[in-house]
C-alpha cells in the first residue's frame, strides 16, 4: 500500500446464518472470520466489488 492509499473499516453488521455459499465465501474472502468482526481493507475497485456483493450484511466507513 502506498501513503496516498485510502484504507476503509469493514464492520460485519448481520450474521452469515441463512446466506448463501456465494455470500458465505465473499464474507470470508474480505477477511472475515468471526461474527461481527472489523477489518480494515485498502479501498480498490475489487474490494468495492465484493463489499456491494454483501452490502447487506456489512457497514462500511472510512478509516484515515
Amino acid at each position: 500500500m502506498t501513503a496516498e492509499t485510502k484504507i476503509i473499516r469493514i464492520k460485519q453488521v448481520r450474521s452469515l446464518s441463512g446466506s448463501t455459499v456465494k455470500h458465505q465465501r465473499t464474507m470470508e474472502a474480505l477477511g472475515f472470520r468471526r461474527c461481527y468482526q472489523t477489518i480494515e481493507k485498502a479501498d480498490t475497485p475489487q474490494i468495492r466489488g465484493m463489499i456491494h456483493h454483501v452490502r447487506h450484511l456489512v457497514r462500511v466507513e472510512e478509516a484515515r
